[in-house]
């Protein structure tokens, strides 16, 4: 084989497992980061707001999650201004908080966690969301659905953001949960771009990884 592409449920075994092999393996999602689907989402934003600077991005819901904590890397790597919302009990994973605060220190990025959702989306340019139970939490559905319930991307917390501001989701979502139908299937959405972009951001991240990390 030339590469391996990986889902797994435990980032450990897919770090050994890189560790012992003499190929590239590409996390595709794990319990910890989902890092391919980020790069779509930054793709998707320069087509949007083109390389001047990175918008602010606000993500809404749960700050543990692989999506989470990919989006806290990749804004401390790249210097961004980045606002996490979630409710108590939620929040990134220590691992994850300390290889962004460490990213952030070289970068200046800006990092915000809150408990908050209107002082997150305050000033942003971009909403984010992700479904409030992941693969392996079912059985904390109906806790999830009163713990997240101030934690919807619906029009009044859309409103409390920039006017130009954009909405994003990685899919699948669970529409009337973590995002209403008005939104998801408003003006500014922009989740479907991103849909697209993982097709063509999944085939340059297989191709620069063959290549040895050449372009």
């Amino acid at each position: 084989m030339d590469a391996v592409c990986w889902r797994t449920t435990d980032q450990e075994r897919l770090e050994r497992f890189a560790r012992a092999g003499s190929i590239p393996v590409i996390n595709t999602l794990s319990d910890l980061e989902h890092p391919c689907q980020v790069l779509a989402d930054l793709f998707t934003l320069r087509e949007r707001f083109g390389r001047r600077r990175w918008p602010s991005v606000a993500f809404i819901g749960d700050g543990g999650s692989n999506v989470a904590h990919s989006w806290l890397l990749a804004a401390a790597k790249l210097g961004m201004d980045f606002r996490l919302a979630s409710p108590a009990g939620y929040a990134p994973r220590p691992r994850a908080w300390l290889l962004a605060t460490v990213e952030k220190r070289k970068t200046g990025a800006k990092l915000l966690l809150t408990s908050d959702p209107e002082k997150a989306v305050r000033g942003a340019d971009v909403l984010y969301t992700d479904v409030w139970v992941s693969m392996g939490q079912e059985a904390e559905h109906k806790k999830r659905m009163v713990r997240f319930r101030r934690y919807q991307i619906n029009a009044r917390l859309l409103a409390k953001a920039l006017p130009r501001a954009l909405v994003m989701h990685c899919l699948p979502a669970h529409r009337g949960e973590e995002i209403t139908d008005e939104v998801m299937d408003g003006k500014r959405s922009i989740v479907f771009d991103q849909a697209e972009n993982r097709l063509y951001n999944a085939q340059a991240a297989l191709l620069w990884c063959c290549k040895g990390g050449r372009a």
